[in-house]
């Protein structure tokens, strides 16, 4: 079956939904990262809160308090990068078993298709969780740094270096942050493309109730309100 063959599989409908839930993750990352000056988002509140810690630690003796939170993003990262990678196999395993997942279907849904379009249907799921596994993977080694730059950080306030490592500090930290909620958000839109085995219309259903939950975290929730008072 040559590709121009397995395209004719899907409806214009399937390339509409594929079409809009890539950008609409694409879209959605952009925005909470680049967010207007009037309605900033919770990751770039966030950031901030990052940066006055890397700065209160300065002065804060022990340390022992930064290393534990530290440590405790790190393991936030490695648990969910081991869930992707388990989520990847499963996905992978039922690539290789698709005949018991379309009789499945069918009973269900009443829907019949050739193996081929249920492999596909999965591996949108797999694109996703690739993504996030390694945005996971790319937070736990920046966190890592943060830590080993923490570490660096001078006891004595009063050295001039003290500030200007801290800074190097906060912008690990808030960069690993930044691949850590990108990962997040592949999670969430992975979740989302498993409606594509349903068909077309439930794909576009659980992209659009996935953008809503994530403005509404990110623009509208109650704990952003929380960070901005004052």
């Amino acid at each position: 079956m040559t590709l121009l063959d397995r395209l004719t599989l899907f409806s214009p409908l399937d390339f509409v939904a594929i079409t809009t839930i890539i950008v609409v993750w694409l879209a959605m990352g952009w925005r909470i990262e680049h967010p207007s000056a009037k309605k900033q988002s919770v990751s770039k509140i966030m950031a901030e809160y990052r940066r006055e810690w890397m700065r209160q630690m300065i002065t804060r003796e022990p340390r022992i308090f930064d290393a534990q939170t530290i440590s405790t993003l790190r393991q936030g990262t490695s648990f969910l990068a081991s869930t992707c990678v388990i989520a990847i196999g499963g996905c992978l395993a039922l690539i290789g078993n698709t005949e018991s997942l379309s009789g499945v279907a069918e009973e269900l849904i009443s829907t019949m298709h050739p193996k081929i379009v249920w492999e596909i249907k999965i591996l949108l799921v797999v694109f996703f969780l690739t993504n996030g596994f390694l945005k996971f993977l790319w937070s736990n080694r920046l966190f890592g740094y943060c830590s080993v730059l923490m570490a660096a950080v001078p006891n004595d306030p009063k050295d001039p270096n003290a500030p200007r490592m801290a800074h190097k500090a906060a912008e690990l930290n808030v960069a690993a942050a930044r691949s850590f909620n990108r990962g997040l958000r592949a999670v969430y839109f992975g979740l989302a493309s498993v409606a594509w085995l349903a068909g077309a219309l439930p794909l576009l259903g659980t992209t659009l109730i996935t953008l809503i939950v994530i403005w509404r975290r990110e623009f509208a929730s109650r704990s952003r309100e929380v960070l901005l008072e004052t």
